[in-house]
């Protein structure tokens, strides 16, 4: 199979009239789990076999034609961080670099309208009352309830949805008495009228991806919590603290952020609200099926391959991923850093004007009915409601971005591993991750500098892109949540074509470091209360 030979990306076609081809993940590998896919990991970790099956495999996938042996003229570009365009924008400005964190979040709730309650308007009866961090603040302020209660409605709720009844997952650790410590502190300073901000007494789970005192940070795994100490706050935890969060506990999470269903054989897998027969997604399930149960108004998740968003599609929540850097990442596997902060100060309610949606439509398409309609249909309401075009555009080299991104991420997670794999014994890892791991470390550096080269020729696509539109619109997912099946609790399991229809429209957030934000909307009227759902706001 001849390698592909890129012409510069100056020169590629971004308009609707291109004749650039647009390759459809074809991925070659069928579903394992249990017994097939314990056979298959010793199969791939054999010295001489493993490796002509690692070949095989990314040969039949396209890594080594799309990425690896193709020849690229761009040189590679290292990080997606973005120059700092100072372009004069309605309505924004930056926040004060001095501001504490509750003095931040002021500054946040000060941009919303006054009420959001009209946005509500039309929900089906059989939609489910969602409190807002705004609604638990209103509450507890006015004394209809106190953050002590919300926070012992929650912990019955975790534990009967925990129970063998449920089985939900959703949680790998949690403290009922740090929890009800916190909610006991935060009642106080209502009492007192002296909360520390709207965040006061706000309940929020944690992916067990990032550093939350008092637990360990498993990262979905039996042995990290050990070879890695927890000893402070993540920042963005720390944050959150400083606001009177109440910090409610380490959600599950697929292991190592491997995959993409949330099938997790050490900690349980987590099941879906709507339909616990299926999958959450992955790798922020817990996060994700936690709001979706109304256990919390908000979770944090870790973004590095639509994790946040594709957990929050399949669950049918908001899944936000800010600008690459917008945030910090300190106390977050794997570390990183954090530049400038900038708020939007939406003071009025009126819809932004004249904004132009860019949809490339055979990219778009490539999605199941049922989603493709939705999405259609929600373009269709934007241009009734708000005026907003829609502009047809090419978006090249859409595979290869995401092999390219495949293989960065890979080669990435096992060297930022490294010094804990090479001291661990297999048998501590799951299966599928242990599949997972021996691909991620099978990446030549060839393969590794090609992909950053590909990187370069998609943020030149995209910034051209951009600079006719405001936003890149697609699906969240391929598919929707599929089914949760037996032989996969115990052992994971390897599911490559759900799992590439799963990302298939999440990869530039990443691999390019833009902002990126799932939402429901043209199809709510088809949205009912999930099967397992609590309300913490209920009166008793």
């Amino acid at each position: 199979m001849a390698a592909k030979v890129y012409k510069p990306a100056a020169e590629v076609n971004l308009g609707p009239d291109s004749d650039e081809f647009y390759i459809s993940p074809n991925v070659k590998a069928p579903r394992v789990a249990g017994l097939l896919v314990k056979i298959f990991v010793w199969i791939l970790e054999m010295p001489i076999i493993g490796s002509m099956v690692l070949y095989i495999l990314k040969k039949d996938n396209l890594i080594n034609k799309l990425v690896q042996d193709a020849e690229i003229p761009e040189p590679p570009l290292f990080t997606s961080t973005h120059s700092w365009e100072d372009i004069p924008e309605q309505n924004v400005c930056l926040t004060k670099p001095d501001l504490s964190p509750p003095e931040r979040v002021q500054e946040a709730v000060s941009c919303l309208p006054a009420s959001l309650e009209s946005t509500l308007a039309g929900s089906p009866p059989s939609s489910p009352k969602r409190w807002t961090i705004r609604d638990f603040n209103r509450a507890y302020s006015s004394g209809e309830v106190t953050p002590v209660q919300v926070a012992k409605r929650f912990l019955a709720a975790v534990k009967e949805c925990s129970g063998p009844g449920l089985n939900m997952a959703f949680f790998i650790s949690y403290s009922p008495e740090d929890i009800i410590r916190q909610a006991e502190e935060s009642t106080l300073r209502y009492q007192r009228g002296t909360p520390l901000s709207a965040m006061d007494g706000i309940l929020v789970a944690v992916k067990d991806e990032i550093d939350c005192l008092p637990y360990p940070t498993t990262g979905g795994t039996r042995w990290l919590g050990r070879a890695r100490a927890c000893a402070a706050d993540a920042a963005a935890v720390a944050q959150l603290r400083a606001c009177g969060a109440v910090l409610a506990g380490k959600t599950n999470m697929h292991e190592l952020g491997a995959g993409t269903s949330g099938i997790n054989p050490h900690h349980g897998s987590t099941r879906n609200p709507h339909n616990p027969g299926r999958v959450s997604g992955g790798s922020s399930s817990g996060s994700a099926a936690a709001v979706c149960a109304g256990l919390c108004p908000v979770a944090l998740g870790v973004d590095g391959g639509g994790s946040v968003r594709m957990p929050a599609a399949l669950c049918g929540v908001v899944g936000f991923k800010p600008t690459a850097g917008r945030l910090s990442n300190a106390g977050v596997l794997p570390l990183n850093w954090t530049p400038e902060l900038n708020l939007p100060l939406l003071k009025s309610s009126l819809s932004i004007k004249n904004i132009k949606l860019a949809k490339y439509a055979k990219w778009f398409n490539d999605s199941s009915e049922d989603i493709r309609s939705c999405c259609d249909k929600s373009l269709q309401m934007l241009h009734a409601h708000y005026g907003w075009e829609t502009l047809d555009v090419t978006i090249p080299e859409i595979e290869e971005m995401r092999l390219a991104h495949y293989v960065t991420i890979g080669s990435e997670c096992t060297a930022s591993l490294a010094k804990y794999l090479d001291k661990l014994k297999r048998s501590e890892i799951g299966w599928d991750v242990r599949v997972a791991l021996g691909v991620y470390g099978s990446f030549s550096s060839r393969a590794y500098l090609n992909s950053q080269r590909l990187r370069n020729r998609q943020m030149y696509f995209h910034k051209e892109i951009f600079k006719t539109a405001d936003v890149i619109v697609s699906p969240m997912t391929g598919v929707t949540a599929y089914k949760l099946q037996d032989d996969a609790l115990k052992s994971g399991e390897l599911d490559y074509i759900n799992g590439a229809a799963l990302v298939r429209y999440s990869i530039a957030g990443n691999f390019l470091g833009l902002p990126a934000i799932t939402v429901m909307e043209a199809c709510k009227k088809h949205y009912k209360k999930p099967e397992v759902f609590y309300d913490l706001l209920k009166k008793d």
